[in-house]
């Protein structure tokens, strides 16, 4: 960062730190979030007792769609471009980043690209040493600091304006999140006879406040607790319940070690990080290519160099030492064949 950017990471207004700055509501954020969330327990009331379990399977699988739609799109693909897709996938991308209402993909990827080059620091969107209020929700409530205004606008996002897509996608934004949010959830449950009272509450309203809070948490609890097996000295984690919830996105100390992977984590393999599995089977047939991955040997490297010591590679580096092999292994075979499973993502 040059001095400039180190400046305005350091104080705000009156040269004080933004974290100590007045919050000033937004209320056109602040509204509907407020109504989506008082929903809730009238939501989980509707599912356990007005509720066909059709409707039930389906509100699940249009949670996960809609985490995939964060996940595989506007994430991995247009923020980080860990991987290119075809332009059928990529269509199909834009519906599903639209489905769980977090903003245009051209805005999403903005505030995250600056969350990656400003991690945690004051022109971060949403800084986790602000509070885990701030970081989880807080941050949407109230109006950005102007340092992170300026910042964000310095972001170049040229790459993602000048595409077709996404820039409609961006120009008609709240007719197409009401239609693929809210409408589609909602009526396709009429089709084996569930009531539309039951329907918008379950799989529209509970669905997506569940799927926003999940995505939240990769903000607040993934930057608070768990292990950082890559470099212990930024707050991101690896927390594998966060990763389950969100289909992937919670193994973060490794994400923001090496962010240009496609898998973003490899700890714990398919089971908790479902989205990596996908992009497998989506380039099996040709709709995602050119994956970017980091090799193991550098992943070795950074883990002895900067982790705390929790990789599994890490351990067993330790835990197989001269005075101990022959004890442990009995042979060469058995030695090698632990070494190999190292760096695989094994948990």
């Amino acid at each position: 960062m040059d001095e400039t950017s180190d400046s305005l990471i350091s104080t705000g207004v009156d040269g004080k730190p933004l974290s100590k700055l007045k919050w000033e509501i937004e209320w056109r954020n602040a509204t509907p979030l407020i109504l989506l969330n008082l929903s809730i327990p009238y939501g989980f009331y509707v599912l356990f007792t007005d509720t066909m379990w059709q409707t039930f399977v389906f509100s699940c699988f249009v949670y996960i769609s809609s985490l995939m739609g964060i996940t595989l799109g506007p994430h991995r693909l247009w923020t980080h471009k860990t991987y290119k897709a075809k332009l059928p996938l990529q269509f199909v991308l834009v519906i599903l980043a639209t489905m769980p209402f977090q903003g245009s993909v051209i805005h999403w990827s903005r505030d995250h690209r600056l969350h990656h080059k400003y991690s945690d620091t004051d022109v971060d969107p949403h800084n986790a040493r602000r509070g885990f209020f701030f970081s989880h929700i807080g941050w949407l409530l109230v109006k950005k600091q102007p340092q992170v205004i300026a910042q964000g606008r310095s972001i170049d996002m040229s790459d993602l304006q000048n595409h077709p897509l996404l820039s409609f996608q961006h120009r008609y934004y709240i007719p197409l999140a009401l239609f693929f949010c809210f409408f589609l959830p909602s009526t396709i449950p009429l089709l084996w006879g569930e009531k539309l009272w039951s329907a918008f509450f379950v799989a529209g309203m509970l669905r997506l406040v569940l799927s926003q809070h999940a995505t939240f948490l990769i903000n607040s609890a993934a930057h608070t607790w768990g292990v950082k097996p890559y470099d212990q000295g930024i707050l991101p984690a690896e927390h594998k319940l966060i990763a389950i919830l969100t289909t992937g996105e919670g193994l973060h100390n490794f994400h923001h070690t090496f962010p240009w992977d496609y898998r973003a984590g490899e700890l714990g393999g398919y089971w908790t990080n479902p989205t990596w599995l996908v992009l497998d089977l989506l380039s099996k047939v040709g709709l995602a290519y050119d994956f970017k991955t980091v090799s193991a040997e550098m992943i070795e490297k950074r883990v002895k160099r900067t982790g705390d010591g929790s990789h599994p590679g890490w351990a067993l580096e330790h835990y197989l030492t001269e005075e101990n092999k022959d004890i442990i292994v009995k042979n060469q075979k058995s030695i090698n064949s632990i070494k190999n499973l190292r760096f695989r993502g094994i948990s």
